[in-house]
């Protein structure tokens, strides 16, 4: 789950010694009286981005002909007011 993409210099494949000495070590800290072992993870989502010229430029500052102010004016789709 990552292990093997946490450094730039890193190889290729997981190596079996590898996840069996995880296993013990985190078996050893949390694992239950049955034998089994509890787990939770997380999952992150990240994307990497650099500016480069074909991308849209953003409008010129007070370019806008609407303002933030107004959106609470503005009705909500189907017709209904906000109240």
């Amino acid at each position: 789950m990552g292990e093997s993409n946490c450094a730039w210099n890193r190889r290729s494949m997981l190596h079996r010694d590898t996840m069996l000495a995880a296993a013990a070590v985190y078996k050893e800290m949390y694992g239950n009286p049955d034998g089994s072992v509890p787990a939770t993870f997380q999952i992150l989502y990240m994307i990497g981005w650099k500016p480069h010229e074909s991308q849209a430029q953003p409008a010129r500052r007070g370019s806008a002909t609407v303002s933030f102010r107004d959106l609470a004016k503005v009705s909500r789709p189907g017709g209904a007011d906000r109240s």
